[in-house]
């Protein structure tokens, strides 16, 4: 059993370079004098004040930090007011701003000019004054000037007098902008690391500098698997921190059995030293990330530093794992929310290099705060085949078939399924994550050593059964060459079967990988016809899961001049506006269906607010 002693709570911090993003507040009023604006002053900063203590009460950043709100020092009603505003917002990181009111304002006065903030407008519904008219001749103006703007609405009539009542839906909208904007603002001036090349030919390993720049707003940065042989030859990693974790993981990650042929098995003595290389690779690859402190003792000033990552790929095969451990225990012990430091937020590090679904996985964890699961979409298991080779009809949730997610043991340990929510399994963002629940992750899980035939230089895999009942999505980013960007999405739940069916299926690929079950969602039409429909449609074979959120629709990305960002909707029944989850913070009301196609294709890079691609509909 873990010893949970050592599994403490961390406190938040931010690894990166640069200030937290914040929210700022704008409070829109008509500014006409003698009575009028006197009249809205209160109840307009009213609706500031509220709209700030919702999100700081209810949101954090990824890393659990407290997300902060800037209110305008007054409320405003024209252009000086709104350049004072800018003014304040720009000395204070403000990177997304919500504009409120509850009046008719004067449009490209009082509108928010930064080209650089994700912007949402909310506009009351109400009857004494035309906060809705307001809402749309801005959202108009925001969109002639090239400044996309997220409309917010509310579906029932409001009294002025309850303004800081927020109703529910109204409340809804307004988290999900703060959510998604924030996570396009973390992306801003962070890296991508690749460590390595590209691994088998894969395509999402070929680094596109230019989507990563365009979309994201996030710089490439390259290091040579070369320099993992230089910093553990040189021994350029903290020797008291190795020790505590070669010692951590020893008493807590516990092996399983070797399934390679008894006469290539590798000796204990063997066995023994690729564990100490295994976690000197991660903490490696950790330090090339975010830096080290400690590393300045040793006077290795360039290595402490670190590449700013907040994503990383390890290409492994086949070039590093031909003659070194594999990568599989580094990239586990890195996605999880827990190592030998205790609990704290995981770090994103994309198998095989694949810097695609590393960005599918980024999504995910900016989006929840969660850790991400990296699995290849191995196979679709029909009722028939089930019961054909395992003599078990399946039922419930399996009852219209299962998909096989596995892969080489470079799964993030919260995938278990074993933290809680309302007594259901889970994946939490880590402050949210006791030491009993990060313990029953590790008891769950056995360590295989690597498949010689794949790893020749051996490994230590992680195998584990993901429990079911858990709601997960599917996500896969995909490159296509005179479109762009195409976000994949299948919404659905693990699923628990039979220990009896699960070992006789899973004895078929490779017993010492994780595997999850998994049923996706059915509409009954189009990809989501039947499961089948589902696998057969997956563009390509791996993708991370789940991204512990809820979604529904797909509809369309947009492209934005200043922050060039993938940008997607989830729409659910009634209500267009987008769902938790969504990536990024600009919208347009509309669903898609059919094959992704070009549309209003942008004439210029600098043009803002042309709605530049559509996605193909997977949901």
């Amino acid at each position: 059993m873990a010893d949970r002693t050592n599994l403490i709570m961390n406190p938040p911090v931010n690894r990166y370079r640069g200030a937290l993003p914040k929210i700022g507040i704008r409070p829109t009023i008509d500014g006409r004098r003698r009575g009028v604006r006197e009249s809205l002053e209160g109840v307009t900063m009213g609706m500031a004040q509220a709209a700030a203590k919702l999100i700081t009460e209810n949101l954090r950043h990824p890393n659990g930090m407290p997300i902060e709100c800037v209110i305008a020092d007054s409320t405003i009603g024209g252009v000086a007011e709104a350049a004072a505003c800018q003014d304040k917002f720009s000395r204070e990181n403000v990177a997304l701003t919500l504009t409120v009111t509850p009046c008719w304002c004067y449009g490209s006065e009082t509108m928010d000019m930064d080209p650089q903030t994700i912007k949402a407008v909310w506009g009351f519904n109400g009857t004494d004054r035309p906060g809705a008219v307001y809402l749309a001749a801005v959202l108009a103006a925001h969109s002639q000037k090239g400044l996309p703007a997220f409309g917010i609405y509310g579906q029932d009539v409001q009294d002025l007098s309850d303004i800081s009542t927020i109703p529910a839906d109204v409340a809804d909208k307004i988290l999900r902008f703060a959510r998604t904007g924030l996570a396009a603002a973390w992306m801003r001036g962070k890296s991508y690391l690749s460590v390595g090349s590209v691994s088998m030919g894969i395509a999402g390993s070929i680094s596109d500098s230019d989507f990563f720049q365009e979309y994201l707003g996030m710089r490439n940065e390259y290091v040579d698997m070369s320099e993992l042989t230089r910093r553990l030859e040189e021994k350029l990693y903290s020797d008291a921190e190795y020790k505590r974790a070669l010692d951590w993981t020893l008493a807590n990650c516990k092996e399983g059995p070797d399934n390679n042929p008894e006469e290539v098995q590798h000796k204990r003595h063997h066995k023994d030293e690729v564990w100490k290389t295994c976690v000197k690779m991660a903490i490696i690859v950790r330090d090339l990330m975010i830096g080290n402190p400690d590393l300045k003792r040793k006077g290795l000033n360039e290595e402490a530093l670190g590449h700013n990552a907040i994503l990383a790929g390890f290409q492994g095969q086949r070039h590093w794992n031909d003659h070194f451990p594999n990568g599989d225990f580094l990239e586990v012990i890195l996605n999880s929310s827990f190592d030998w430091n205790g609990i704290r937020a995981p770090y994103i590090v994309a198998t095989e290099n694949d810097g695609l679904n590393g960005v599918s996985m980024l999504f995910g964890h900016l989006l929840t705060g969660t850790a991400q699961m990296f699995s290849d979409v191995r196979t679709y298991w029909s009722p028939a085949a089930i019961e054909r080779v395992t003599g078990w009809k399946p039922d419930g949730a399996a009852a219209n078939g299962l998909i096989h997610l596995i892969n080489s043991g470079a799964t993030t340990l919260d995938g278990t399924g074993k933290q809680r929510k309302d007594g259901k399994p889970a994946m939490k963002p880590f402050w949210e994550i006791s030491s009993e629940e990060a313990g029953a992750c590790l008891d769950a899980v056995s360590w295989r050593y690597a498949s010689l035939g794949y790893f020749r230089g051996g490994g230590y895999s992680s195998d584990f059964l993901t429990e079911g009942d858990m709601p997960v999505t599917m996500c896969r980013l995909n490159l296509i060459k005179g479109i762009g960007p195409v976000l994949q999405l299948a919404e659905g739940v693990t699923v628990t079967i039979p220990g009896e069916v699960h070992d006789k299926l899973d004895l078929r690929t490779d017993p010492t990988w994780p595997t999850t079950w998994f049923a996706p969602r059915l509409t009954g039409e189009g990809a989501f016809k039947d499961v089948y429909s589902v696998m057969a449609k997956w563009g390509p074979t791996t993708a991370p899961s789940p991204m512990a959120t809820s979604v529904r629709t797909l509809s369309p990305w947009q492209a934005s001049s200043e922050f060039r960002s993938v940008c997607t909707m989830w729409t659910q029944t009634g209500y267009t506006g987008p769902a938790t989850g969504t990536p990024l913070a600009w919208i347009r009301k509309a669903r898609t269906t059919g094959p992704a196609r070009p549309w209003g294709r942008c004439t210029s890079r600098n043009q803002m607010s042309t709605t530049r691609y559509i996605l193909r509909e997977v949901i």
